[in-house]
């Protein structure tokens, strides 16, 4: 006589949990008012956005609203606001355009805080003449 297996024999799979910012939606996030939703964000970002936004940022927010593919901006302290979601945006970086789409999990943040200035120094070997031992190393 076999032993009958104790326990599940079935796997659940999880459900991907949807994306809350502070408890709300994404749909309800983008329902609210700019004042609602300042009062979600933090200090920082709500002390920006009850100042009002400069022309600059008024114009970048009526770029999204357009059926652009990408926008290009220089505007690395704008806040990621969730109508940004879902486009695709060039922040410059100092030296070029860095395109990055916006996800959901963005929302409240700079966008200076997802295009990186800095590069990882990769030093190379030294150069023939940069030092003593070099002297000998054989040449090709």
């Amino acid at each position: 006589m076999a032993k009958k297996k104790k326990g599940k024999t079935k796997t659940t799979l999880k459900k991907k949990e949807e994306f809350t910012y502070r408890g709300y939606t994404l749909a309800k996030l983008k329902k609210m008012k700019l004042d609602d939703l300042a009062k979600l964000m933090c200090a920082r970002q709500r002390r920006k956005i009850n100042r009002s936004f400069r022309p600059e940022e008024e114009l970048l927010l009526d770029a999204m609203n357009s059926d652009k593919d990408s926008i290009r901006t220089h505007l690395r302290d704008a806040i990621v606001l969730p109508d940004m979601v879902g486009k695709k945006i060039g922040i410059h970086n100092g030296k070029s355009f860095e395109y990055v789409d916006i996800k959901t999990e963005m929302i409240g943040h700079y966008l200076g805080e997802l295009a990186l200035t800095r590069r990882k120094v990769a030093h190379g070997a030294a150069g023939v003449g940069a030092t003593r031992s070099s002297k000998y190393v054989p040449l090709k």
